[in-house]
């Protein structure tokens, strides 16, 4: 039963309206530990029928009290028992002993009742954070609740904590904007992120003269020792280039094209899994620092909570392959992008990006022997899925036409990116089409 911890926004009446069919999100104390979970309730007079976290209910609500009973997969039952106060329920659930079948344990639960989805049409909405997150974590309370195909406009923090005046507004390492609840999703669906619009929102860019471990050999080390200063950069939105504030003599009229990106891009981790620091990767994303997530692509994450829970941030104004100088041109931006959720298919095994050129997938592990293979088996899934390929198949065409890039050596993961021009694919049909 205990299958995803989260936070989860549905259709649902207020309390007052009397509602038949209400929804809810359910906490339970696991032993200090917070199990979240969709409880729905459908109402019949006094007696509840419904779902917990998708296993059948029966019950009764007579006045504020409510009581209910859960049958999961194995027969197992849970028994709940609360009382409502205006959009809150409150109570004891009685579970079965995990480690002596015959026994029971007593754990305090609460709930709230969730929203109702908007009507019309989707929505544009403008969020100003105030505060950000150090962790992609399940446990954070969502900043907003977006739906399917709504757009949200918003602004990230440098990787130190600056924002767009250069003031400090939270502990450096990566803060994030968020985390945005995205209703009806749900564990084992795929988030699709659009990355509408990503706009410098200040004038100069941090950086180091650095260059990262994974990329020096012994001698070049021996010579780095000194390296390691910071870099200011002055960017010029008008000429779209970057510079060095305080070039040497011979960098005085070097530039760099703008392309702003995100760094940072994930869900919450899955129920039993730690929290991820906002400097580290994984399957939901995390501190990928691939230079491809930009305006105009789309990001698929696997989603491992209900709602998603959608973190953004580390926003670089330019980044090379790899982010071999430690830090990229990082800054702060305004950001926009909208969502969807795609259900019916297995969620990717790792990120995928997705340009008007392209197909992406993003390995990441602690060697880059780990990272292309993952990237590997990502793209070929990815094939499988959408093209119906078979392994042998897949083969033939990575073999004729994969590329391979070093998306970050600068995290305490690496990153290889496999990418798929999607010219070569136009004589295949896709599945389902």
């Amino acid at each position: 039963m205990l299958r995803s911890l989260s936070v989860l926004l549905c259709c649902c009446l207020p309390v007052s309206a009397l509602a038949a069919s209400e929804s809810w999100l359910v906490t339970t104390d696991l032993w200090g530990n917070p199990a979240y979970q969709l409880l729905t309730l459908e109402r019949d007079g006094k007696r509840l029928s419904g779902e917990l976290d998708g296993d059948a209910l029966k019950g009764e609500r007579t006045g504020n009290a409510v009581h209910f009973v859960v049958t999961d997969s194995r027969q197992q039952t849970y028994v709940f028992d609360g009382k409502v106060n205006g959009e809150s329920l409150r109570g004891t659930a009685d579970y079965p002993d995990s480690n002596n079948p015959k026994a029971r344990v007593p754990h305090a639960f609460s709930a709230r009742l969730l929203p109702l989805r908007p009507a019309g049409a989707p929505r544009v909405h403008d969020f100003t954070p105030t505060s950000w997150s150090n962790e992609f974590t399940a446990h954070r309370a969502p900043v907003l609740t977006v739906w399917p195909g709504d757009t949200v406009r918003t602004s990230t923090l440098d990787s130190g904590g600056m924002d767009s005046k250069g003031v400090t507004r939270a502990l450096f390492g990566n803060p994030q904007t968020g985390p945005f609840f995205i209703a009806t999703a749900n564990p084992g669906d795929t988030l699709a992120v659009r990355i509408r619009r990503l706009n410098l929102n200040r004038s100069f860019a941090d950086s180091l003269d650095s260059i990262v471990g994974r990329a020096l050999t012994t001698g070049l080390a021996a010579k780095a020792t000194e390296l390691g200063k910071p870099v200011r950069w002055k960017l010029d939105p008008e000429r779209g280039v970057a510079a060095p504030e305080t070039p040497t003599e011979r960098l005085k009229t070097f530039t760099v094209p703008l392309r702003p990106m995100l760094g940072g891009l994930a869900v919450a981790p899955g129920f039993g899994s730690a929290p991820l620091s906002t400097g580290d990767t994984g399957r939901y994303g995390g501190n990928m620092d691939f230079n491809e997530v930009v305006e105009g692509n789309t990001v698929y994450l696997p989603v491992a909570q209900p709602g998603a829970l959608l973190y953004l941030g580390d926003a670089h104004a330019a980044q090379g392959d790899g982010e071999t100088s430690q830090y990229a041109l990082e800054t702060s931006m305004d950001v926009e992008f909208s969502v969807d959720v795609l259900h019916g298919k297995p969620p990717p095994s790792t990120p995928r990006v997705e340009s008007p050129t392209h197909l992406m997938t993003l390995g990441q592990g602690g060697s880059l022997d780990d990272a292309l293979r993952s990237a590997t088996q990502g793209l070929t899934q990815w094939l499988e899925q959408d093209y119906g390929l078979t392994l042998s198949e897949s083969a033939q065409v990575l073999g004729s036409s994969v590329q391979y890039v070093v998306a970050n050596l600068a995290g305490r993961s690496v990153g290889v990116a496999a990418k798929l021009d999607k010219a070569r694919l136009q004589v295949l049909r896709p599945v389902g089409k």
